[in-house]
């Protein structure tokens, strides 16, 4: 009779052992979709109440978010550039790491795992430390990606005066500049006005050869009364070297440099810049890199090297895509061509990569992005001002890119017309904004692709090239 009841009360065993076992993992998957849950179910309420509570307001926060910013992209963008509030988020982060892990150890603990088979006990821990960690391992990351963010806004951008904008328009001055020991950016070797339609974000670029001269400084300006009849003893990429010899001119500037730079340039084109931003031109490569390449049209073969060194190497021609290094060269490359050649290329790189950076490649390269771009910029845009550009550069993604380049044969650049100048910029604007007057019928348009190929670029030193004035720099490239 015993023999006969033995696999009954074995079999009820078991079956209870399920039930203890089923309730335990159903205690674990309920702190993971609703963390609080299970202590709100069998353990401590109070405890359940808060957790689920804290739960709920920050998932109908995250979808309220989530859902305006779809609509509102100036919402996000603030939220991504301001660093309080990202230091907060970094804060939460990590703290709900903490609190969710605790709430899955006390979600084992009221599914008393001391009363579970063996077998059961083993897959609970188990179970319950692949969740913990997963949970916990996510947040941290994103409490890291948050500090990466956080410390990319607080090392680049600073807190310096924030400028309207000038008729409309924001111009900020880009200047290129080699990397070395002790000569960082002294003698930038491009500089290229991005003026912005503060609005629709519609974006003329304007580029000064590195050799002009004889050109006048702002009126009212510290170099103007320097030299009161023109610049006449560097080109205009010496100006900063200049400044930094008599750095007790500018008493209260932090970069000397960069600002009689920016006295030169308004002088010159009669715009007023808002802000500067220098790109360490080596540090560049690495930015390409992190976003994964760039596409870009090399019409003729593009030398690796030179710029006094030996040609290593050729990137052949045909539409392709190029990784850091090679794009450098093919921005930069002088070898067989010439400066103004090599200003079009340069154009070219920009808008690749003003129209083939999506959201989405920046979010998945988020890091590596932070990084390069931290080592290859510095500017003075004030952290507060951020949220206002990318949302510019997001309306600007897709539309036609402008160009005007001050060089021959439009300008002698070793005795500018400035009046000239200044009509030319001016109609370039207009132009962009739909506001100038529409050319005669057999007006040839500057963007054409067409044409004969000299450096690289469409065109000619003595007619021109394509990428340097055209309408619609896509086309042009």
């Amino acid at each position: 009779m015993h023999d006969r009841q033995s696999p009954t009360r074995f079999s009820t065993d078991e079956r209870a052992a399920r039930v203890r076992f089923r309730r335990a993992m159903a205690l674990m998957v309920m702190t993971l979709v609703l963390p609080g849950s299970a202590q709100l179910v069998a353990g401590n309420r109070r405890i359940g109440r808060i957790a689920l509570r804290v739960w709920l307001v920050l998932v109908v926060g995250f979808v309220v978010t989530l859902f305006a910013g779809a609509l509102w992209h100036e919402l996000v963008f603030y939220l991504v550039s301001n660093t309080l509030l990202l230091g907060l988020l970094r804060f939460a982060l990590m703290l709900g790491a903490i609190a969710w892990a605790a709430l899955f150890v006390d979600a084992w603990r009221i599914g008393q795992p001391l009363t579970l088979a063996m077998n059961h006990r083993r897959a609970a821990v188990g179970v319950n430390g692949v969740l913990c960690l997963s949970v916990a391992g996510s947040l941290l990351f994103g409490a890291h990606i948050v500090g990466v963010q956080r410390d990319f806004m607080l090392s680049m951008f600073g807190s310096g005066a924030v400028t309207g904008a000038h008729d409309g328009r924001f111009n900020v001055l880009l200047l290129g500049g080699d990397s070395g020991a002790g000569r960082w950016g002294l003698r930038p070797d491009s500089m290229t006005i991005a003026s912005i339609d503060a609005d629709t974000g519609r974006t003329v670029l304007i580029s000064l050869p590195r050799n002009m001269s004889n050109f006048p400084f702002a009126k009212g300006s510290v170099m103007h009364k320097q030299f009161p009849h023109g610049f006449d003893v560097d080109y205009l990429n010496g100006v900063s070297t200049w400044a930094g010899d008599h750095t007790d001119l500018f008493p209260h500037s932090k970069n000397p440099g960069v600002d009689a730079t920016i006295m030169g340039i308004e002088g010159i084109t009669g715009l007023k810049i808002n802000y500067w931003a220098m790109v360490n031109l080596e540090g560049f490569k690495d930015l390409v890199d992190a976003v994964g390449g760039v596409t870009l049209n090399v019409r003729s073969p593009i030398p690796v090297g030179g710029l006094g060194s030996d040609v290593t190497g050729y990137i052949q021609p045909g539409v392709r895509k190029l990784n850091g290094h090679d794009t450098l060269w093919f921005a930069r490359a002088r070898d067989g061509s010439d400066d103004y050649s090599r200003m079009a290329r340069q154009k070219c790189v920009m808008n690749a990569m003003l129209n083939q950076i999506s959201p989405q490649v920046a979010v998945r390269n988020f890091e590596k992005i932070a990084k390069a771009s931290s080592a290859m910029i510095s500017t003075n845009v004030p952290a507060s001002e951020v949220d206002r550009f990318m949302a510019l550069a997001l309306e600007a993604k897709g539309q036609k890119v402008s160009t005007l380049s001050l060089v021959p044969p439009l300008v002698n650049t070793a005795d500018p017309d400035i009046p000239l100048i200044r009509k030319k910029v001016a109609q370039a604007i207009d132009k962009a904004e739909g506001t100038a007057p529409k050319p005669a019928a057999h007006h040839k348009s500057s963007g054409s692709g067409g044409g004969v190929v000299t450096g690289g670029s469409v065109g000619s030193l003595s007619d021109g090239y394509a990428a340097n004035q055209a309408d619609d720099l896509e086309s042009a490239c």
